[in-house]
């Protein structure tokens, strides 16, 4: 049988496809547009020069899903090599000029030599469905956060006080700043036409809110050079802070009805700690195929919560935080650690118990996410929800 292996260098408009055998010869060399005509072509050239192909490409999304799908539809087993690992594995080839068709020559022989390269495979509608809003979402709520250090930045260079007192995560101080941005307006407005203007407005706690700006406006009676614009500036901030919650809040309900649909939905929320968007994401960064990893050592080394071994000479036992690894992943599996400590009992008791041997507090919280990776995966591999073990009577 003859064996055949192509690495294709992908990008937006075009990729670079190199097809070596066995003896790391180049049979085939190419660039080929994104477009499904070429993409068949080459299909078809390759499948030409061997009984078998091996495929490997540095992308997995973005630029790479048509070549990907292509590929996987006719049953082609294609394999992804990251850009960090291709870099690396460059430096033990003859030469150091970087072009299209050196990384896609490389990309071959890596696949011809790795045994540990993931497979893709392309995931059912909801997974991508999913990954699609969860992605979305990460972009919001990025945009959200800068948006709001602009608005506290230029808030604070006109009036000091009112940024100190308010806490611009919450929607009734943003609404307050549409409104009134200096100390001498909300003095003229007054407290009963400041409350009752919050409250036409559906801010809760309306008379808490004007009675913070008020007191802030008490105390600075000088006005700052700029404050006119600034005052502006602060109105268009805040109120783009308003529309992106708003857009946050309309994603929210499009990932929970989605996840909804798949079938891992119960078993997933019913994990302590991991919630709508955190299962989802779950299911995002992992693609919900949990035999694509093979076992839960592997799902967690994937997340970034198993440590590695740094031995060397007499040195021994030294264990260190993994430098290769899913960073959206590693957060879903921390995050829903940490709130698993306050809503459950065992999940508690573990991290006391770690913090008793003398680890702090990210160590213990990442043992902890290391244990649930492995109640994870048997839940899914089983297919049943979680139910906490019921204590243990004491003896009599």
């Amino acid at each position: 049988m003859t064996m055949i292996w192509a690495g294709i260098d992908a990008g937006k408009t075009h990729h670079h496809c190199v097809a070596i055998n066995e003896e790391g010869r180049r049979l085939l060399s190419r660039r080929v547009a994104n477009d499904e005509p070429d993409l068949l072509e080459l299909l078809t050239d390759v499948l030409a020069l061997g009984e078998t192909v091996a495929w490997g490409i540095d992308l997995a999304d973005g630029g790479a899903a048509l070549a990907i799908a292509v590929l996987v539809n006719h049953a082609q087993p294609v394999h992804y090599i990251s850009d960090r690992a291709i870099h690396r594995a460059s430096e033990s080839y003859r030469g150091e000029g970087k072009t299209d068709a050196r990384d896609a020559a490389v990309i071959a022989d890596q696949v011809r030599i790795r045994r540990d390269l993931h497979p893709l495979r392309v995931g059912d509608e909801t997974v991508t469905d999913l990954k699609i809003l969860t992605g979305r979402r990460a972009d919001l709520v990025a945009d959200r956060t800068r948006t709001i250090n602009r608005l506290r930045a230029q808030l604070s260079g006109i009036f000091p006080g009112l940024e100190r007192a308010l806490d611009l995560s919450n929607t009734g101080p943003l609404v307050l700043l549409t409104g009134y941005q200096t100390p001498a307006a909300l003095r003229r407005v007054g407290k009963k036409r400041l409350e009752t203007w919050l409250r036409n407005r559906k801010v809760l706690r309306a008379d808490r809110l004007a009675e913070t700006a008020l007191d802030a406006a008490a105390r600075q009676h000088t006005s700052l050079p700029g404050e006119k614009l600034t005052a502006q500036m602060v109105h268009t901030l805040a109120a783009e802070v308003l529309a992106l919650n708003q857009q946050v809040t309309e994603v929210d309900k499009a990932i929970e009805a989605r996840f909804r649909d798949h079938r891992d939905f119960e078993v997933i929320t019913s994990m302590p700690g991991m919630g709508i968007i955190l299962g989802a994401e779950f299911l995002a960064a992992t693609g919900g195929d949990m035999t694509a990893f093979g076992t839960a050592d592997r799902l967690a080394g994937f997340g970034g919560v198993a440590p590695v071994p740094r031995d060397s000479g007499k040195i021994s036992g030294n264990l260190r935080r993994p430098r290769r690894y899913n960073r959206r992943l590693q957060r879903v599996l921390y995050i829903s650690a940490l709130f698993s400590i306050r809503h459950c009992d065992d999940s508690r008791r573990f991290y006391e118990r770690k913090r008793a041997e003398g680890k702090r507090h990210i160590q213990a919280v990442l043992a902890l996410a290391r244990r649930r990776v492995n109640v994870l995966w048997a839940l899914l591999r089983d297919g049943r929800a979680y139910e906490p073990l019921p204590p243990t009577p004491l003896a009599a």
